[in-house]
């Protein structure tokens, strides 16, 4: 899974949560800052997905009119 490039500061802002909070957190709860790290790299997978199909549809929608223009 590709890893979110974010600072620590994004990140307590992101979560709306204080800078303080995020270091307790860090020392405190690893997995629960791991859980939200895996969450965060699965939507930005989604994203890169849904460009993907997006572009895939194009492709395609190219091919069916490249295909009524030879008939």
């Amino acid at each position: 899974m590709k890893s979110v490039k974010m600072t620590r500061q994004e990140l307590a802002e992101l979560l709306n949560i204080s800078r303080g909070t995020l270091n307790n957190w860090e020392k405190e709860k690893p997995e629960l800052i791991r859980l939200i790290n895996q969450g965060l790299a699965l939507d930005e997978q989604i994203e890169e997905t849904k460009k993907y199909l997006e572009k895939l549809e194009n492709i395609k929608q190219r091919a069916l009119t490249s295909k009524k223009i030879n008939l």
